[in-house]
């Protein structure tokens, strides 16, 4: 009897050491289908990205489209996620769809539009009028004593104004509701001539690119003023102050809000800094530069090929001055600008192309009507063209 059950026993262990392993086998069956789907289906999706960010589109589909019936002279731009419309009767705020948030009319001879997160200025340049916008409307307006030479704004709606007369140029800086902050003067026999401004995004620094010709050769002063505390304890604020030999540098601006790009005809500066800005980059040009492009992240320089059938070259670099793109291109353009999407859109009056910072031409199109502006989607292949009589919404095919 004992015998016996103790056979029975061992009978029982046996099944159910065999039931298990045949469980453990089919958990690793299904365990290695699983594995060899999710490989599958993730290199489906790779080969399908790599296909995608290589392809080059030749035509769209219009998702969407809005007749418009702006004049030819008005401009766009992308503010706060939606776009600024101007010209000289007037600007015009609406969403993607075209819904007027608000509108400002006015009379300007040459508008001039700089925009700062969720507030822009919009001067009259030799004229004397200024308009500080916000998303919900205007905040304030400036009827200046001496021509507008140059406006930009910060991102609480302090502006900057460069104004000129007489031999003499005068510096501004007016709060979002048109109140004078500070005033200073740059006598052009004792200092040269100031050609261009940069704001700071929190309003407490001030650059001034000032060229001075008096000895016979260009020379170009960056100066840079603080208004917070730093700068109070310096003469007339001016907390640094680098010059250029040989250079003109017609264009700064303040990229965030403590990194400043300089662009000279012979170099591109870099400086950063929280109170003092320092120059912590000197890119030299060797050949003339046809263009310049940038955002906060790429900076972007053209040049010519004179007779060559690729008659332009494009580089683009990163804010540390690393070469990101080297790219030839043969359209005639108008234009050529980074979009939201770190892209490159190349325009003339009927055609665009568009190219990926790893050099891959993403979209070539000759329009037939005129293309005043393009601005990238929500995914890779959404666009936004504003053409003549209509925008239009539109995915790439």
């Amino acid at each position: 009897m004992a015998d016996t059950r103790k056979q029975g026993f061992y009978t029982v262990e046996t099944n159910i050491e065999e039931m298990e392993e045949k469980i453990r086998k089919h958990r690793r069956k299904i365990a290695i289908t699983i594995a060899v789907i999710v490989i599958t289906v993730a290199a489906v999706a790779a080969a399908a990205g790599i296909y995608f960010s290589l392809k080059e589109y030749q035509d769209y589909e219009v998702r969407s489209e809005i007749e418009r019936n702006d004049s030819e002279a008005t401009q766009y731009e992308l503010f706060a996620g939606n776009i600024l419309r101007y010209n000289n009767d007037g600007a015009f705020y609406a969403d993607m769809s075209d819904r007027l948030i608000w509108n400002q009319a006015y009379e300007m001879q040459v508008p001039v539009v700089d925009i700062c997160e969720n507030y822009a200025v919009i001067a009259d340049l030799q004229g004397t009028q200024i308009y500080i916008m916000n998303t919900s409307g205007v905040q304030g307006e400036i009827e200046t004593s001496k021509p507008i030479e140059a406006v930009c704004v910060a991102n609480q709606g302090t502006i900057a104004v460069l104004t000129q007369e007489d031999g003499t140029s005068y510096l501004e800086l007016y709060n979002k509701s048109g109140e004078n902050l500070a005033s200073g003067e740059i006598h052009l026999e004792n200092s040269g001539y100031p050609i261009d401004i940069a704001l700071s995004n929190d309003a407490k620094k001030l650059a001034v690119s000032i060229l001075d010709i008096s000895k016979g050769k260009a020379q170009t002063t960056v100066a840079f003023y603080n208004f917070d505390s730093v700068g109070q304890n310096e003469i007339d604020n001016i907390v640094a102050s680098y010059s250029y030999a040989d250079t003109v540098m017609p264009e700064i601006d303040f990229v965030s809000n403590d990194r400043l790009i300089a662009f000279g005809d012979t170099q591109v500066i870099l400086f950063e800094g929280t109170q003092k800005p320092e120059e912590v980059l000197v890119h030299k040009v060797e050949k003339e530069v046809k263009s310049i492009f940038y955002d906060k992240d790429y900076y972007g320089l053209v040049y010519s090929n004179g007779e060559s059938n690729e008659s332009h070259t494009m580089e683009v670099y990163d804010m540390k001055g690393k070469l990101c793109l080297e790219q030839k291109f043969k359209i005639s353009y108008q234009n050529i600008e980074l979009l939201e999407n770190h892209e490159i859109c190349v325009r003339d009056e009927y055609r665009c192309e568009i190219y990926t910072l790893k050099g891959v031409k993403k979209f070539s199109y000759k329009f037939d009507d005129e293309l005043y502006r393009v601005f990238s989607g929500g995914t890779d292949r959404n666009y936004t063209f504003i053409l003549d009589g209509v925008m239009e919404k539109v995915r790439l095919k």
